[in-house]
């Protein structure tokens, strides 16, 4: 079983959500042909909590289809944070969350008892070992497979959505 529980999940626990959409996004789409179902991502990750805030952090390419998904995803309870795809000479593309990730919450950490962290980044491991060593309790949910081994070991809670894929994966 690739789910790992160390902090049980209490109903008055004030929870934030942190989601790094395109990670979730790539591995939903590389693992399963599939996209992922926020709707049902957040209800996971909130498990009956309070929910205090939901961030989604999303990088913009301007088509038709990504507005739509941005306007679900609102309507699915997330607060959007967008920024440009920046493209490089020469043809990279980069459209980086990890830091404004991590300052949200930590800045937010204080309101928190929870922080859920969806993405399989291992770049995220010194936020969790830093919001843990605060006395936050730290979730990490992703797809195990794409998942760094060593952001599961610092986490105090680990859900696998592997595991609940027939719930948070839309197939196309």
């Amino acid at each position: 079983m690739s789910h790992k529980t160390t902090v049980p999940q209490r109903k008055n626990h004030r929870v934030g959500v942190f989601v790094d959409v395109s990670n979730m996004y790539h591995s939903a789409k590389n693992l399963y042909h599939g996209r992922v179902n926020f709707g049902e991502l957040l209800k996971l990750a909130t498990a009956s909590r309070q929910l205090v805030r939901a961030v989604a952090y999303v990088v913009k390419s301007d088509t038709e289809e990504e507005k739509a998904f941005f306007n679900a995803l609102e309507k699915a309870g997330y607060e959007l944070k967008s920024k440009d795809l920046q493209v490089f000479p020469g043809g990279m593309k980069k459209g980086d969350w990890d830091v404004a990730v991590a300052v949200d919450a930590i800045s937010l950490s204080k309101q928190l008892d929870v922080v859920v962290i969806v993405s399989g980044d291992g770049d995220y491991e010194p936020l969790v070992e830093y919001l843990k060593f605060s006395g936050v309790i730290v979730e990490v949910m992703g797809f195990r497979r794409s998942t760094s081994s060593k952001l599961v070991d610092v986490a105090n809670n680990f859900i696998d959505l592997d595991e609940v894929k027939d719930k948070v994966v839309l197939k196309k």
